[in-house]
């Protein structure tokens, strides 16, 4: 890429120096040397990319304004910190692992994304549902994100205590299993910290009021950070 750069502009300065019969140069040498500075000058975040989020409704913001959700938040960041990239929420409120899974292959040819945030698993586990469906389901999408060429992240849940603690347990392990076997990056529990606090929860118990949203980017962010 380099050498194609350097190339290109060598071309560039020598018909830029280069005199035509009866007229001067377009560019005097100063000018041309001004314009390879500023190219090579331009911010590398200019190049950016895409990092999807593919979850469920702690990530689409529910019964908030989607302002006020984490997921803007970290647009708002990544701005701030002129990272480059744009995030794309595919969150569906109320989708589940299987779902998430059939829906992943239209987003990765579509947005093609550098990085994949997974929030998924949560309402298979409000729902009882086999623990194996729930991590075959997480497999497909980390397998699908990696053959794309992006980087995962995994976001770990963790279940209301009266499912009982073989369930739970066993739930929170699987997102700790799959990152160690793929190698991702993972964030322990999206609500830690938030869960058990008062005023952090709506009526529900569930979700995660505004007041929360900064505090789940900040658990989010930590891990995704070295990623970018």
């Amino acid at each position: 890429m380099a050498s194609c750069f350097v190339g290109r502009w060598r071309s560039v300065t020598d018909w830029a120096s280069r005199p035509s019969p009866g007229r001067r140069p377009v560019f005097g040498r100063l000018h041309v040397i001004l314009l390879l500075v500023f190219v090579s000058a331009a911010p590398a975040h200019a190049l950016g990319g895409v990092i999807l989020v593919l979850g469920d409704s702690l990530s689409s913001a529910y019964g908030l304004d989607v302002d006020d959700g984490w997921v803007h938040l970290l647009q708002q960041r990544l701005e701030e910190s002129q990272a480059g990239y744009r995030v794309v929420n595919a969150s569906i409120s109320g989708d589940t692992s299987k779902g998430g899974a059939t829906r992943l292959p239209r987003a990765l040819e579509k947005y093609r994304p550098d990085i994949v945030i997974v929030e998924l698993g949560g309402n298979d586990g409000l729902r009882g549902l086999p623990l194996s469906v729930t991590r075959a389901n997480l497999e497909r999408i980390i397998n699908a994100s990696q053959a794309a060429g992006a980087r995962v992240l995994l976001l770990g849940m963790r279940l209301p205590p009266n499912y009982g603690p073989a369930y739970t347990n066993a739930f929170h392990a699987i997102y700790e299993a799959l990152a160690d076997q793929y190698r991702t990056s993972r964030v322990p529990f999206l609500l830690d910290g938030i869960g058990a606090v008062e005023g952090m929860m709506q009526a529900d118990g569930i979700h995660p009021r505004s007041e929360a949203q900064p505090l789940m980017l900040e658990n989010v962010w930590t891990h995704l950070e070295p990623l970018l």
